[in-house]
């Protein structure tokens, strides 16, 4: 139990000690996405759905652009996405070490080493 609170205080400092440019990038996303619906001419949801349904690289397809410029601020979306999904990983693996090495026996872990070895 000790483990699963420290990893989740660890988390939440993490996610707010990078949220600033956690929501720069969903800020980005969301105004690109606008951009592209204007373009569209999608409804504003419609723009919002499809420009998160991009970052996160799901591609569901049901709005696709039609327009050249739409297509390159889609690849700009995507590109910022796998970047915002990879430091969210980044801090959870991060998270996960540090509290296990707070909280795993140093003995333990030094058998398991040697077993693999």
């Amino acid at each position: 139990m000790e483990f699963t609170v420290t990893f989740i205080q660890l988390f939440f400092w993490s996610i707010y000690l990078v949220g600033p440019l956690l929501i720069f990038m969903s800020l980005t996303i969301i105004a690109l996405g606008q951009i592209a619906g204007r373009l569209e001419k999608w409804k504003v949801f419609d723009a919002l759905y499809w420009s998160f349904v991009t970052a996160t690289t799901l591609g569901y397809g049901d709005f696709a652009p039609k327009k050249k410029i739409s297509k390159v601020l889609s690849i700009f979306i995507a590109f910022i996405g796998l970047m915002f999904t990879g430091i969210i990983i980044a801090v959870t693996l991060n998270t996960a070490s540090v509290s296990l090495d707070k909280h795993a026996d140093q003995n333990v872990i030094e058998k398991l080493k040697s077993d693999f070895e």
